[in-house]
């Protein structure tokens, strides 16, 4: 991945494009496979809203790819069936977020320095209609902090906060690093609306999986039946085994 890079600096602040044109890659197709490359933004602090891969279709798989930036890194912004397996996701406030059905699986999500806040906010979930069968979902991948941030203990890392109302995120079988806040979830604004969201925590391990001090909403679950979960497993909710196979990608169907 590190011998293939597609690089961006276009931002919303800086180069005044919006959201989804400041991406690096924009993928709007159906039954998109990228591999062993790296996508990057570069835009930095300064540039605020500053996406590197941008997708909007169905059936779009990255497979051992690095993704890049620091503001609103990864935009899984609409569509079905977004899978990640073995990447590598770096940013530090909302840095994946999106309306899209998404499972991000066995990668490694690095959360980074701020260097304009005391805060970062992995996710930023945007479902908008409580009927819709989109989520963001984490599963079996490490939840950590880049070296910069270990250093730097007066952060806050929190899983993620509701961008909308109806906001979906599960993080399951993960491992998450003791970086995260004991709370672990935070509201996108004070005036957010935490009794319409689905937050979900299942079978985590990691001295960050603790969930004694979470936040108490409720729209937040502390799940340990399997049951409640398996239809946010690949094979279930992005329907794994009818089109990875034909990008030749790995998965895991169930839970492991």
């Amino acid at each position: 991945m590190d011998k293939t890079k597609i690089v961006s600096t276009r931002s919303q602040n800086i180069t005044g494009h919006g959201i989804g044109e400041s991406a690096a890659l924009d993928i709007n197709s159906d039954f998109v496979l990228a591999k062993d490359i790296s996508i990057v933004n570069n835009a930095g602090p300064e540039g605020e809203q500053a996406v590197a891969l941008r997708t909007a279709g169905n059936f779009i798989a990255c497979l051992r790819c690095s993704i890049e930036g620091y503001q609103d890194t990864l935009y899984a912004d609409q569509g079905t069936n977004h899978f990640f397996f073995n990447c590598e996701i770096y940013g530090t406030i909302d840095f994946i977020f999106g309306a899209a059905s998404v499972v991000i699986q066995n990668s490694s999500i690095l959360a980074r320095r701020p260097l304009d806040r005391q805060y970062n906010v992995i996710t930023a979930d945007g479902r908008t209609d409580d009927t819709l069968n989109t989520a963001i979902v984490i599963h079996k991948c490490s939840i950590i902090p880049t070296p910069e941030l270990k250093a730097q203990s007066n952060v806050k890392t929190y899983l993620g906060r509701p961008w909308k109302t109806f906001s979906r995120t599960i993080i399951m079988q993960s491992n998450i690093d003791e970086f995260i806040d004991s709370e672990g979830w935070v509201k996108f604004r004070d005036s957010s609306d935490v009794t319409m969201l689905y937050y979900a925590e299942f079978g985590n391990v990691g001295p960050g999986s603790n969930t004694t001090g979470r936040v108490n909403w409720p729209g937040y679950h502390i799940l340990t039946n399997p049951d409640d979960v398996q239809v946010f497993t690949v094979e279930k909710f992005i329907h794994g085994s009818e089109w990875l196979k034909k990008l030749d990608v790995p998965y895991f169907p169930g839970l492991v």
